[in-house]
């Protein structure tokens, strides 16, 4: 590049990259302590939210003043602060579409993404798996609960996009809260669902099942899905958010197993975030591949061409991949048995 090419570029997309973590550690923060919890009914002030969650007065108000800024709360006169409508309908606990912990799930692996080089010089995750799969019990109900609050989206999202009807057996592979199995049962007559997991988190799944109204619906199975021998008999088998876990050889042996416990004409069902082929896009999907990197040992994203070429060498048919709607980044790739 020529010396004199060099002020015709804009340097702002950079600059702007060395700061967004700013933005998102108020937004972590925020939900951390507990902010749009208090401030979904009535505007408070600065110095009552200040002593509702044990804060100095002075920050609580830069703290404040950036959350505006963000559009996390709204100004309400004479300093006083409430929630904007997002925040409302997203943030505060008890409401149907409640994100906080999934939010407070993306809070925990925020020192992870600090130790980005380590991890790459290294080739080990900086947050062990077992932290959040058991071996922290605190982090472990955070975990699943924030899977349980993304799942609620996707679910009912996948629930419109399948047609399950007329199959009875379901089993879900590393189904985690129980919520894909939970909507699925709930909106399919007929139909029943193992959930297969870890002990620790079909332990706190049971709680999401019978909260959902599906525990008729919807047994568990502790176990690893690595190892557990899956249950035989099924017509459908759902595998979602296990393959960016796992590599390409473990992958394709999961298609393997669901393949030998499928009925003549079940149906595999893959969800994740996968890219397109290539890898390099989209571009939310590159940087989960590498969030995954950080959290689990063979933490990874694959492409969900690749998916397809897996299920096709093991016997499926008609397979179809499908995007979710936006904004989910999610995909399926779905094949029926010989």
């Amino acid at each position: 590049m020529n010396q004199e090419d060099i002020p015709r570029l804009d340097p702002s997309p950079l600059m702007r990259l060395t700061t967004l973590y700013w933005e998102s550690q108020v937004f972590l923060t925020a939900n951390r302590i507990g902010l749009f919890h208090i401030l979904d009914k009535e505007a408070l002030s600065i110095t009552e939210i200040a002593h509702a969650l044990e804060l100095k007065p002075h920050p609580t108000r830069l703290m404040l003043k950036a959350c505006e800024a963000l559009e996390l709360v709204k100004d309400a006169g004479e300093e006083h602060f409430i929630n904007t409508p997002l925040s409302n309908a997203f943030m505060v606990p008890g409401t149907p579409a409640y994100l906080g912990d999934a939010v407070r799930y993306a809070d925990n692996l925020y020192a992870a993404w600090g130790s980005l080089e380590q991890a790459l010089r290294e080739g080990t995750p900086p947050m062990a798996p077992e932290t959040y799969l058991g071996e922290d019990k605190e982090k472990t109900r955070a975990f699943v609960y924030g899977m349980h609050n993304r799942a609620l989206g996707i679910g009912n999202a996948m629930a419109d996009m399948l047609d399950l009807k007329g199959r009875q057996h379901l089993l879900d592979v590393g189904g985690g809260p129980g919520t894909y199995s939970s909507l699925l049962t709930l909106k399919t007559p007929g139909l029943s669902s193992i959930v297969l997991d870890l002990p620790d988190v079909v332990a706190i799944a049971k709680e999401i099942i019978n909260s959902m109204g599906a525990t008729e619906k919807v047994s568990t199975l502790a176990g690893d899905y690595k190892q557990t021998p899956f249950p035989s008999n099924n017509d459908v088998v759902l595998i979602s958010g296990v393959f960016h876990r796992e590599t390409e050889d473990t992958c394709q042996n999961l298609i393997q197993r669901a393949a030998d416990t499928l009925q003549t004409g079940g149906l595999l069902i893959v969800s994740d975030i996968f890219t397109s082929a290539g890898g390099a896009e989209p571009t939310f999907a590159t940087l989960f591949g590498l969030n995954m990197m950080l959290s689990a040992p063979d933490g990874t994203v694959h492409a969900d061409a690749d998916i397809a070429e897996w299920m096709a060498s093991a016997g499926f048919t008609d397979i179809k991949k499908q995007q979710f709607p936006p904004p989910m980044p999610h995909r399926m790739v779905m094949g029926t048995l010989k």
